[in-house]
């Protein structure tokens, strides 16, 4: 079993392995995801009505939900399913069903809620029309989530990407700065790229303050190796760190008023076993357990299916 102290076993993204396991809620979603394309394929009038284009937001309101769910391309198609099912049969079964769709709904509606006033403001700034009627929409702000959610829980994981292996944790700012890199030689950048960076910060905002974890009756993680400064090297932390102070007061200070009744509610002083680091030990062991399970569960199933074979091939042999 694997423990806080055992080397991480990489997350493989290839092999019969990687078709297993899929729930049902992602084989919806995926259903969805795919579905939106189709529709927006045979009937591409449909597009100012299901896409986020801020200068018809104010009467389409709806499409500040129905955005994160329409892809326009059948790349972005392909790679947001995928994504969805890799990523989903991993933290689906450590969140729950109930809260793994919560989190893709809110982060979905923060992140367009973010883009649509992100796009104004650059249209009264630069007064470039641009910004207004640029169709946003797709599910990339949902995955670079994902990723901030493998990230509090397997921190130290090793994702296996074909020849690359990275710990997860740096997984979310890795992605950031490769699309922030990427948006200086592409023309319709500024269709992907508020979307993914709103995503990564929406999903950290969520999972930090109002996450209800199931191991205790309390709302988000306020572990140091989650906190804003933890998506950047070391050497930026003491700059980052003063910044990152906001989001306490920004947040109603919910941080340093749950520190008080946290203290308020113990009988010696020492700390609630939901909190700071202890929690953090405690999520990542379950995290490592739940994972380990899986990947032994998806061996056994491959062993199984491969002892079936070689039964029947022995049996057309006798």
């Amino acid at each position: 079993m694997l423990s806080s102290s055992s080397p991480p076993q990489p997350l493989q993204t290839g092999g019969s392995s990687f078709y297993a396991g899929f729930t049902r809620l992602c084989k919806g979603l995926a259903v969805v995801l795919v579905g939106g394309y189709v529709s927006l394929q045979i009937f591409p009038s449909i597009l100012p009505y299901v896409a986020l284009i801020p200068s018809r937001t104010i009467p389409f309101a709806w499409n500040l939900i129905t955005a994160g769910y329409v892809e326009q391309s059948i790349l972005g198609v392909a790679i947001s399913t995928v994504g969805l099912l890799l990523f989903g049969k991993y933290l689906e079964p450590l969140w729950g069903s109930k809260e793994f769709l919560k989190f893709i709904i809110v982060v979905n509606l923060l992140t367009s809620i973010c883009v649509f006033v992100t796009a104004i403001a650059l249209y009264y700034i630069t007064r470039q029309e641009s910004y207004l009627y640029t169709p946003f929409s797709g599910f990339h702000g949902v995955l670079s989530g994902f990723l901030v959610g493998i990230k509090q829980i397997l921190p130290d994981q090793e994702l296996s990407l074909f020849i690359l292996k990275i710990k997860a944790k740096w997984m979310p700012t890795l992605v950031a700065l490769i699309s922030v890199a990427t948006s200086f030689f592409t023309v319709d950048s500024v269709s992907y790229l508020p979307t993914l960076l709103f995503g990564i910060y929406m999903s950290w905002t969520y999972l930090r303050y109002f996450q209800r974890r199931l191991e205790t009756s309390l709302k988000g993680d306020p572990s140091d190796d989650f906190s804003f400064s933890s998506f950047f090297p070391e050497f930026l932390r003491p700059l980052l760190d003063p910044i990152a102070s906001l989001f306490h007061w920004v947040f109603c200070g919910r941080i340093s008023d749950s520190s008080a009744d946290t203290r308020s509610d113990t009988l010696d002083g020492s700390p609630m076993p939901g909190s700071d680091s202890v929690d953090a030990i405690r999520r990542r062991e379950r995290g490592a357990r739940a994972l380990e399970q899986r990947l032994a569960a998806e061996k056994l199933s491959a062993m199984g299916k491969l002892e079936g074979t070689s039964h029947e091939g022995a049996a057309e042999n006798v």
